[in-house]
């Protein structure tokens, strides 16, 4: 196929899942304990033992205060899962005039409280998501999602996924338990260099928690254009704790998380790395010294981030190499720029080089997703 663009962070929410996903692809036993579709007092919803997750089957406008895509391109319809309705969400990506999509799911199975059932609840979504993907796998590119509270069973996850075929995978970075750098997680790093399949980091998006006295709006705001720094704590940790060095095979993706803050990010780990190497033989003392490159080094050779809109970042591309950078549109969510992505890429990108325009928008992607 001929690729021309490629959108590196999509979406797949719970409001369009189909409303059997969990119930038709868990074993009987733990049926109860996965999320159903029911009627509530608010319509259709989907519920999970004696709590109602959110709606099913419309829009996100009514809740958050801001249109989704679907609505602004004119195509929501209440009851129509368009996004995962294979022949309908590939013609909302002919429209923008999209190749291939790699689409994030939602954070669903997380939410399942009792153990037994949260595991098979990911299991089924990542079954759903295969089968979703089969429809055009040229082009529908699926992120399976793996546990964040359970290393051992990410990892068995992941090797069940590398056996189907699957592309990329994903992780809650900010919800991990324990931390992504902790030890427990080495097995799980070890395997995903030996699949060579990429991790997507993908943020955690909640609702804005209600503060008593401050206006919702000022809360919205705080959570919007703070999310993409959870991606931080995660990134130096990973460089500073060995895991990039241990496995030069490794391939993460820091997904929408935006590019405007890695320039300082990257300064900011270079500096912090000449510090701690003066003074090497105390840090070998206590722990060891992990690193034998700079962290930017790491980055450039391991890492990828995805953006929309980050006219900042695209300015100071150079400090972040282009070769690490890709596009997405974020279908179909508010912040999406579906279904005006040409016009969003030629005014943020008219400036650079068609052949980093090239690289930005489509080669990385297919490079690094093999397509």
């Amino acid at each position: 196929m001929d690729y021309q663009l490629i959108s590196a962070d999509d979406h797949i929410d719970l409001r369009y899942l189909p409303r059997d996903l969990w119930e038709a692809r868990v074993p009987a036993a733990v049926r109860d304990r996965v999320p159903r579709v029911q009627p509530t007092d608010r319509g259709l919803a989907w519920v999970c033992g004696d709590r109602v997750w959110g709606p099913w089957g419309t829009t996100t406008g009514r809740e958050v205060g801001r249109r989704s895509a679907l609505e602004r391109g004119g195509v929501f319809e209440e009851g129509v899962l368009r996004p995962t309705t294979p022949h309908l969400r590939l013609a909302d990506m002919d429209r923008d005039g999209v190749d291939a999509t790699v689409m994030y799911g939602p954070i669903a199975p997380l939410l399942i409280e009792d153990p037994v059932a949260r595991q098979h609840g990911y299991a089924a979504y990542n079954d759903w998501l295969i089968e979703f993907c089969q429809a055009e796998p040229r082009r529908l590119i699926g992120a399976g999602m793996l546990p964040v509270d359970d290393p051992a069973a990410a990892r068995r996850e992941l090797l069940r996924l590398a056996e189907r075929g699957l592309r990329h995978v994903m992780l809650l970075a900010a919800a991990a338990q324990p931390p992504m750098y902790h030890p427990d997680w080495e097995p799980f790093w070890a395997a995903a260099a030996e699949t060579g399949i990429p991790v997507g980091l993908h943020l955690y998006v909640g609702a804005p928690k209600a503060v008593p006295g401050v206006p919702p709006i000022a809360t919205s705001a705080i959570a919007s254009v703070s999310a993409a720094l959870q991606l931080l704590d995660p990134l130096v940790g990973l460089i500073f704790s060995g895991v990039l060095d241990r496995h030069p095979g490794l391939r993460l993706v820091l997904a929408e998380s935006g590019i405007g803050w890695l320039p300082y990010a990257l300064q900011r780990m270079d500096n912090e790395y000449r510090k701690l190497v003066e003074v090497r033989s105390h840090w070998e003392a206590h722990g060891g010294f992990p690193l034998q490159l700079r962290p930017s080094e790491y980055f450039r050779r391991q890492v990828w981030a995805t953006f929309q809109d980050d006219a900042v970042g695209l300015a100071l591309l150079e400090a972040i190499g282009e070769d690490r950078v890709m596009w997405a549109s974020d279908y179909p969510h508010p912040d999406s720029t579906w279904p005006h992505s040409r016009e969003v890429i030629a005014r943020q990108m008219g400036h650079l080089p068609a052949a980093t325009v090239r690289k930005v928008t489509c080669d990385n992607a297919r490079a690094l997703y093999r397509l």
